[in-house]
């Protein structure tokens, strides 16, 4: 079992000032794989006052320094890619192949779009032309406190590192303690890549713990956290009494809006994209909204598609899901599917257990409910499983209205081939992101949404502009 109990603190590995061991679980046989140790107060005042001490010297580092500290960390990033594949399948049951490729590749390409928009940013402007001695200057919030989810361990951890760095600004990362192997990890190639003694510190910890300490500690300047509302909820209450930035992505409940004259494999690819990474992701479109005239056919695609779906092991080669994280996880998955079929949702593929065969591992059946209304709870919560809910709808308007009647606000998909249609529905969607007939979004697009599903945008230029204050200067001499 491997010994990760140390933490990272002004440049150095350290114990814990009170040993307090936690097993990482390994979701597909429910055996611990590694120990770390969950940090206290004094453990987290030491990794604040360590990055405290360091801000004033890095805030005035050039840009031309972090930046080539940045590209080295993307040189070890990237030696050490399969390494971190590994780390992530072990710790949050992705399938090895897709670990590999998308979880540590989410990394590797977040840290070079950072680069890309970290060269063209200006950090000093001009008003205008009507007040030439006018300066808007971009300065580094300050401290930050970053809180990181499990469910895509290296996509969070370099969408929040990264833009710190580059702006500036000093930080504590506390990852998830259900998946804490990556980020520690991580922190080995920031101690190689030669970064100066606490501007990166990471403590691990829980939320009651850690968490609240650094949404709650007075020299903390910015909070960036992801993961559930709930949680969000509770860290912008805890911070605002010190009045810090607290920028949030959290849950989704994402619809996808399957038009009649949706291209054949919008279903399919719709299905499978609920599916990925075990359901486990905030962007997921686990809402289809189909309209009348192909509603059965969708309804037979869909099941067809998670029949399909095979189901196994993370270290196993090969296209397939893997678990689901923790018990917490799968009982809640478990006891939403129940209550799917008690409010009167259609079961059609998948359902409660295990897949046949299977007697250990949190291993969930792709799901599919039919004939879903939005009141029902599995179209209300966040399910966070392979689990699709399909609902019937007659017209466009409709479509928006019951795609729109939801607390959250992350990420809608529209299917069809009337451009006219697809552009208008995008502007009516409520949601910091849509996608079309399954385009993904390009490198450096924002990430983050409206409602209960959060606040400040992640990525690119909008990613570095978060961790970033505006401050307005007169009389500045003009040459």
């Amino acid at each position: 079992m491997l010994d990760k109990r140390s933490f990272y603190i002004n440049g150095q590995w350290q114990a814990p000032a009170t040993a307090n061991d936690f097993d990482v679980i390994n979701p597909s046989n429910e055996e611990p794989c590694a120990v770390i140790s969950l940090g206290g107060q004094a453990d987290t005042d030491a990794a604040v006052a360590a990055a405290n001490a360091a801000f004033d010297a890095w805030r005035e580092t050039p840009k031309e320094e972090r930046l080539a500290l940045i590209e080295k960390l993307a040189e070890i990033y990237m030696a050490r890619a399969e390494e971190m594949g590994e780390a992530i399948s072990l710790e949050m049951g992705a399938p090895i192949a897709m670990s590999k490729a998308a979880q540590a590749g989410a990394g590797a390409g977040h840290i070079k779009s950072f680069i890309r928009a970290f060269k063209a940013f200006e950090f000093d402007r001009e008003l205008g032309s009507h007040a030439p001695g006018d300066r808007i200057l971009m300065e580094p919030v300050g401290v930050c406190g970053l809180i990181t989810p499990w469910n895509w361990p290296m996509n969070q951890v370099t969408l929040k590192v990264i833009p710190a760095l580059a702006t500036g600004c000093t930080m504590v990362l506390k990852p998830s303690e259900i998946a804490p192997l990556s980020s520690h990890l991580f922190a080995e190639m920031m101690d190689e890549a030669g970064f100066p003694a606490g501007v990166f510190n990471l403590v691990n910890g829980d939320g009651a713990g850690v968490g609240t300490q650094l949404s709650g500690h007075p020299d903390v300047d910015m909070i960036s956290f992801t993961g559930s509302t709930r949680a969000g909820i509770a860290i912008s209450k805890n911070a605002a009494d010190t009045i810090k930035r607290v920028s949030l992505e959290l849950g989704g409940k994402g619809a996808n809006l399957v038009f009649a004259d949706a291209d054949e494999k919008a279903v399919t690819r719709g299905a499978r994209h609920c599916f990925n990474n075990s359901g486990q992701s905030c962007n997921a479109p686990t809402r289809m909204l189909v309209e009348r005239p192909i509603y059965d056919q969708a309804v037979e695609q869909a099941a067809a598609a998670a029949e399909q779906t095979a189901v196994d092991i993370a270290s196993k080669e090969g296209r397939h899901i893997g678990p689901v994280v923790s018990e917490v996880q799968f009982d809640k998955i478990q006891a939403l599917i129940e209550k799917g079929t008690e409010e009167g949702a259609r079961l059609v593929a998948g359902g409660p257990g295990r897949p046949e065969g299977v007697n250990r591992g949190y291993f969930v059946r792709p799901t599919v409910f039919a004939d879903v209304n939005n009141d029902m709870t599995i179209a209300r919560e966040e399910i966070f499983g392979p689990v699709l809910s399909i609902i019937p709808f007659e017209d466009e308007a409709e479509a928006v209205s019951i795609a729109n009647d939801t607390p959250y606000g992350l990420t809608n998909y529209v299917q069809t081939q009337d451009m006219e249609r697809a552009h208008r529905v995008a502007r009516r969607l409520r949601s910091g992101m849509v996608e079309m007939n399954g385009q993904s979004r390009g490198a450096g697009a924002p990430f983050g949404g409206y409602k209960q599903s959060g606040n400040g945008r992640e990525g690119g230029i909008w990613g570095l502009e978060d961790f970033l204050e505006v401050k307005s200067v007169s009389g500045w001499a003009v040459e």
